[in-house]
């Protein structure tokens, strides 16, 4: 009984994940979390945020077909 549970709260952890990462990278791209001026401002901030939501579609496509 203890493995299904684990399992229930690695899969609740991994969502958790994968939301919080498409949240912050889709603020990034639409502007409203930014980074200063002095470390690249707006650009930086939209190009991290597409790393951050194309990374996360992978690993969320690459966990599917492990399973």
């Amino acid at each position: 009984m203890a493995k299904k549970g684990s399992t229930i709260l690695n899969f609740v952890a991994w969502l958790t994940g994968i939301i919080v990462s498409l949240a912050v990278g889709f603020a990034m791209i639409g502007g409203t979390l930014t980074v200063p001026y002095w470390l690249g401002g707006d650009l930086v901030a939209m190009i991290a945020g597409y790393i951050v939501v194309i990374t996360t579609g992978i690993s969320v496509i690459l966990a599917i077909l492990k399973k």
